[in-house]
């Protein structure tokens, strides 16, 4: 439960820490995710096969992870001023859309939304918890044993001096912000496995909440350092804070945010003690 509940956030959270170990920032992942399940509910609304509406909400999803890729790259702009407009894009297409949230009754969206590996116990494994540790996995490989990874570590650690060393950062760096998109258009499917629905109102803050895991997660947001593995615990943190809030019955929801921001504080300060550290060392 705690995988199939956290399954989109931690999809959106996957791209962010590629992004923050090379020293980036994306903040269209929440728009992204809400417009990628707002596309599939439109096309499966309007008699479209699943296979082809999902391919068309991914391809959006990852298109605008690689224009902006692109744009960081050869326009030289800011991250975070380009991922700005990505956001307020994203989530501007998925309002004209639809101002109010659409079902989704394709029965392919159905199945998949109660389909799952079941263990003893009654406990079970859904395909939205599935696809998320699916990706995890894929992104740990790469981060750890390919050029992609190794160049995406350099980057956050001095990307002059990753450039002078031969690496390839500028086509790294748009296919960084493309990989982003990739698993924020994932994190729509599952969006839409778990909720049956889109709406465009979905995900509003959650690039924050993604940021807010990586970083629980122990990745530095200066870059070059981290892990995704660190990730998938950062946002199981969370996660079980939310669930024994929501579950102990005293306290309402929005202590969630509050317990979160303690956190977020006291890794910030493990962070800074860690930096300082490695500074001795050195």
């Amino acid at each position: 439960n705690l995988l199939t509940n956290n399954a989109f956030l931690g999809l959106a959270a996957v791209g962010m820490t590629v992004v923050i170990i090379s020293g980036g920032i994306d903040l269209s992942v929440g728009a992204v995710i809400s417009t990628t399940a707002m596309i599939i509910a439109v096309l499966d609304r309007s008699g479209v096969a699943a296979p082809l509406a999902i391919a068309i909400a991914i391809l959006f999803a990852t298109s605008l992870g690689l224009l902006m890729g692109l744009m960081i790259q050869y326009f030289e702009a800011p991250p975070f001023i380009v991922t700005l407009a990505g956001m307020f894009f994203a989530r501007g297409l998925g309002y004209v859309l639809s101002l109010s949230s659409i079902p989704i009754k394709g029965p392919f969206y159905h199945a998949m939304s109660t389909a799952g590996l079941r263990f003893a116990g009654g406990a079970k494994l859904t395909v939205p918890a599935m696809i998320f540790l699916f990706i995890v996995l894929i992104t740990w490989y790469l981060l750890k044993y390919t050029k992609f990874g190794r160049t995406c570590y350099a980057m956050g650690g001095n990307e002059q001096s990753a450039f002078l060393m031969g690496l390839p950062v500028p086509r790294t760096k748009i296919l960084i912000y493309t990989f982003s998109g990739f698993c924020s258009g994932i994190g729509g499917l599952v969006y839409v496995f778990f909720t049956l629905s889109g709406y465009g109102l979905a995900a509003i803050g959650l690039e924050l909440q993604a940021i807010a895991a990586v970083v629980i997660g122990g990745t530095l947001l200066t870059g070059g350092f981290g892990s995704v593995i660190g990730t998938l615990m950062g946002v199981g943190i969370r996660g079980t804070i939310q669930t024994f809030i929501t579950f102990q019955g005293e306290l309402n929801v929005y202590w969630t945010p509050i317990f979160v921001g303690l956190l977020l504080f006291l890794f910030i300060l493990l962070q800074k003690a860690f930096v300082a550290g490695t500074k001795l060392g050195k």
